[in-house]
């Protein structure tokens, strides 16, 4: 295996510390072909399907990508907005306010935030080849999932793992594996329900909607079910909910095995069913709408909820660019970050440049 040419290199340039930000992805636009491309590398993650290879591959490209693209182009042109794909648009914006914060709070030191997607783009190689180029020598991965999944967390510093892989000159990586009971994310999220009950109303049920993994990833060890479990517990305490007025679901199941239960989709309508007079729905596993909180959640679970005879029906929008959840964010890298934001010496920069030149280094 070759390695990849390292970027140019000036003696006496300051080295920075990157932040890379990483979200799931989305497609390039709500077209069948976009969607197509987008679901061939999302669902050929073996992270993501745990099923023999040959066998899998035959039902992806024999069957889901001929048949799902078209339907699943539709719910995205649903949730499109002139900006482009949610997600894209909501993280670009976090990355925005986080390098924002960070430089107010940290004031000088050479620290640059980007944001890449684990599928579809902007790619991580891209991204992080982007922050090599600019001297980033210490680089903070944050995946910006607050409970731990193999499929989601550790598949993103999979693909940095394997850029690393094809670098000489590799940087210093921290990840963050985590967040789903840190402090400041937790009283965002409950913040974000009790403001939407200010101006909106409570519910007689809140229900709160975690993404679903396969029953069989829970137990083979992977610890994202109690995950979810404890952050739900801790927005519910924060809130002073008994435990009577919310409820824990798992959405977004695909195939036949058994997934995460309660199922959203059937705690929905078993709540229609009981002609439930209101219920709100939140996805804390998010921290950005997307297509499974706008169309998932927002359309399809009203539906569901309504249809079965229930009554009023909302749905509570994820932090997306809170203040109090940008704060969250940046208190959460910095704790990340100790030791790595030292100021530039630039005295002592100019002399070490000086130094390599009377050695004979290239005068650049």
């Amino acid at each position: 295996m070759g390695y990849k040419t390292e970027p140019a290199y000036t003696h006496g340039t300051p080295a920075r510390t990157g932040v890379l930000l990483v979200n799931l992805g989305t497609p390039d636009a709500p077209t069948a072909q976009a969607v197509k491309t987008y679901l061939r590398e999302f669902l050929g993650d073996p992270r993501v399907v745990e099923i023999p290879r040959p066998i899998w591959w035959l039902i992806l490209n024999g069957i889901i990508l001929n048949t799902r693209p078209k339907k699943s182009a539709a719910k995205y042109a649903s949730i499109w907005t002139p900006e482009g794909s949610p997600l894209l648009v909501h993280t670009e914006r976090q990355t925005t306010l986080l390098q924002g914060y960070l430089g107010e709070r940290t004031k000088g030191s050479p620290l640059l935030v980007e944001y890449a997607m684990r599928y579809g783009n902007p790619g991580i190689p891209e991204v992080l080849a982007k922050l090599r180029q600019q001297n980033c020598q210490r680089i903070l991965l944050v995946p910006l999932y607050p409970q731990y999944a193999a499929s989601t967390t550790a598949t993103a510093c999979d693909v940095v793992f394997a850029e690393l892989l094809r670098m000489r000159n590799t940087p210093a990586l921290r990840t963050i594996k985590n967040f789903h009971d840190h402090h400041g994310y937790i009283a965002a999220s409950a913040q974000n329900i009790r403001d939407y009950w200010t101006l909106h109303g409570r519910p007689d049920k809140l229900v709160m909607s975690f993404h679903g993994l396969p029953r069989k990833m829970l137990d083979e060890g992977d610890p994202y079910h109690c995950e979810c479990r404890k952050s739900a517990r801790l927005i519910a305490e924060a809130l002073e909910l008994a435990d009577s007025q919310y409820t824990v679901s798992f959405q977004s199941r695909l195939g036949r095995a058994e997934w995460l239960q309660p199922y959203t989709a059937a705690t929905l309508k078993e709540l229609g069913k009981k002609k439930t007079g209101r219920v709100d729905v939140v996805c804390p596993g998010f921290v950005a709408d997307c297509l499974e909180t706008l169309e998932e959640i927002a359309q399809e679970g009203r539906e569901d909820f309504q249809h079965a005879g229930g009554g009023e029906y909302h749905y509570i929008p994820c932090l997306n660019e809170r203040p109090d959840w940008i704060h969250a964010l940046a208190d959460l890298v910095l704790d990340n970050l100790h030791g790595w934001l030292d100021k530039p010496d630039r005295a002592q920069l100019e002399q070490s440049r000086l130094r390599a030149l009377a050695a004979g280094a290239p005068v650049k």
